[in-house]
């Protein structure tokens, strides 16, 4: 019984296909992340107004990776016990998963990791039929 899954990843949302004896299932998983966070400031603060720029960008930085790491560590767990891993989506999510995977010490279930566009569902469950059933 070998559990394959491909999966298509960027900051906003995750494909995981799963092929398991025959069978497929498709998940979903959304990130909360999003490229801009706006925070209303106080018009009464102390804070001098050069800083308060660098402190909301601090926040949203900190808040974004915050966001992405709970992601990361969603689609691990869908993912944990696989015995083949392919990777593949646009940007750098993909490589920052990667990563995330090697130090919980996935590392050798990995067998690619590539660069693609936008897909639909379709053509994600295709790319992960053909990688693995080829």
């Amino acid at each position: 019984m070998k559990k394959e899954i491909g999966l298509w990843v960027d900051h906003r949302e995750a494909t995981i296909v799963i092929l398991l004896d025959g069978e497929e299932e498709i998940k979903h998983i959304i990130s909360n992340s999003r490229e801009h966070i706006r925070y209303s400031g106080s018009s009464h603060s102390k804070t001098p107004e050069g800083m308060k720029e660098v402190t909301s960008e601090d926040q949203r930085d900190r808040k974004f990776g915050n966001n992405l790491n709970k992601f990361y560590d969603e689609i691990i767990s869908n993912i944990r016990d696989a015995d083949s891993i392919q990777i593949f989506g646009p940007g750098e999510a993909k490589g920052e998963l990667e990563k995330r995977i090697m130090h919980q010490g996935l590392k050798s279930h990995i067998l690619a990791v590539e660069t693609v566009d936008k897909m639909t569902d379709r053509q994600i469950s295709a790319k992960v039929r053909e990688h693995f059933l080829a």
